[in-house]
């Protein structure tokens, strides 16, 4: 009977053991390698972040304090001085949690960017207004939909692409409320029910208020801004962005998602690896301009990074970012560090994929992340060490 008592104690001791180790990683600050891509390297010690406080940062990160992130990099003064990958699940739309198999991302590693997808979108359209193939961002949305002007109606052709840009459209669309994998999900409906005609059953929606007035979260609309590109442009978004965009960045791996019918789905299936993701960042960061050559208007920039209209004080499902505000396609954030109120723009995506840009520091941020089903901290990161280690 001792025995078997000492053998259940040694056990019970063996489980307390596991259970109350801490983790603690070995950690030593390596500079981002210099690839020859246009990224400028550069030290945390350089540009004054501090590297105590980035040490703990990385050990919380690699314990999972902050859920799953897949990848940070830090981008300051004109210098990249911070990156780091992490281990963590692919996105698997089937799958518990939206988890696939169990990776160490990387810098070749491209990730699903998700809705930041539609800050690039935003940049198109800019672009196609900057060279002539959209008038202004004020025109009807039916002026470059002739397959579909049976919608232009019941209030619908007032609807502009500014309206779909600032997710003002006016029309009844439910993404934010209900859950995903079913029908009732407006998106996810567009991609189980209308492969063959999406931008049919965006339009065919109920107009729910007076365009321009009302936010209401609609990644339909972006997917009608992919075609508006196309009819305006004859090239699909995938070529314009290649010939007017990433090719400038110096870009040269993407990956985009097409319905049945050809139609890109440009609310949010864009893969770019993280510097990319970085590079873009720059450019807006830069007012438009990547390595001198203007990428985009300095004037879509601001449009962009500007509150546009009622879009305040906006709560987005999954996050811990307070609230925001919304532009042209671009989130606006204010963080508050030491008595200094900073103010950041920022693409965002679902599972912690963002691009934050923090004009007033020079810094860019770039995350990505596995948190599909939980939520991403991303805000809590910057707060609590970033700002301090910057400041």
């Amino acid at each position: 009977m001792n025995r078997i008592i000492h053998i259940l104690c040694l056990s019970v001791l063996a489980l307390c053991f596991q259970g109350c180790r801490t983790c603690n990683p070995d950690y030593s600050y390596d500079p981002p390698l210099d690839l020859g891509d246009g990224l400028v390297i550069g030290t945390l010690q350089e540009v004054n972040l501090d590297t105590a406080i980035m040490a703990k940062l990385w050990k919380k990160i690699k314990c999972g304090k902050f859920n799953e992130v897949h990848s940070m990099l830090i981008y300051k003064e004109n210098l990249l001085v911070f990156e780091a990958y992490f281990e963590g699940h692919e996105y698997q739309w089937d799958a518990p949690d939206y988890h696939g198999s169990f990776v160490q991302w990387n810098q070749d590693t491209a990730h699903p960017i998700m809705s930041c997808t539609k800050s690039f979108i935003s940049a198109c359209i800019g672009i196609a207004i900057e060279k002539g193939f959209i008038a202004n961002a004020q025109q009807s949305i039916f002026d470059y939909l002739p397959d579909y002007q049976n919608f232009k109606k019941d209030g619908k052709e007032h609807i502009t692409i500014e309206h779909l840009l600032t997710m003002t459209s006016g029309l009844a669309w439910d993404e934010w409320g209900a859950p995903h994998g079913t029908s009732a999900n407006d998106i996810d409906r567009i991609y189980s029910d209308c492969s063959t005609d999406p931008i049919k059953c965006v339009l065919e929606k109920e107009l729910q208020s007076t365009p321009g007035e009302e936010f209401t979260y609609n990644g339909g609309g972006t997917i009608v801004l992919g075609e508006i590109l196309k009819t305006a442009s004859g090239m699909d978004v995938a070529e314009f962005s290649k010939n007017y965009l990433f090719r400038k960045l110096g870009i040269d791996s993407t990956s985009w998602y097409q319905f049945e019918n050809g139609a890109f789905a440009t609310d949010g299936s864009l893969n770019l690896r993280s510097r990319d993701m970085l590079k873009f960042g720059i450019t807006y960061l830069n007012k438009g301009s990547w390595q001198g050559e203007k990428i985009v208007s300095e004037d879509w920039v601001i449009r962009s990074s500007k509150i546009y209209g009622n879009n305040k004080r906006i709560n987005i499902p999954g996050e811990d970012s307070g609230r925001n505000g919304y532009g042209h396609s671009w989130w606006t954030s204010e963080f508050s560090h030491r008595g200094r109120q900073l103010k950041a723009f920022r693409a965002g995506g679902w599972g912690g994929q963002s691009i934050m840009v923090f004009p007033d520091l020079d810094m860019v941020i770039v995350f990505t992340g596995g948190n599909y089903a939980t939520n991403s901290k991303l805000f809590k990161i910057v707060k609590k060490f970033v700002l301090p280690a910057a400041l």
